[in-house]
């Protein structure tokens, strides 16, 4: 498994692809995949067909994932995009800012 330096719950801005500048919290990782599901970003149209949960059926709209190298993080302190450093802080490991230099 990779090591990957986004997590849920993350808010992040999307730097590639058709929603470049849309930016969302993360919902889900999906490690194995290398992707992750955005809140609000890469909406694609899910026709259901009528259940007991969806009695009438029809086209829900919700969030596909994206790719992880398609995200950026955004340091909370500066409000741009930042990329992530591991250090060991006492015997934590802990995700800084490389731009501010401030633990996330």
């Amino acid at each position: 498994m990779i090591k990957l330096k986004i997590k849920s719950g993350d808010v992040v801005r999307v730097i590639a692809g058709d929603h470049k500048g849309a930016e969302g919290k993360v919902l889900r990782v999906y490690r194995e995949k290398n992707k992750a599901i955005v809140e609000g970003v890469n909406m694609v149209s899910k026709h259901t067909k009528p259940s007991a949960k969806n009695p009438q059926g029809g086209i829900v709209k919700k969030e596909a994932s994206i790719q992880i190298s398609n995200i950026a993080l955004i340091d909370p302190k500066t409000k741009g995009t930042t990329r992530v450093g591991i250090r060991v802080e006492g015997d934590k490991k802990v995700r800084f800012s490389k731009k501010s230099n401030q633990v996330l």
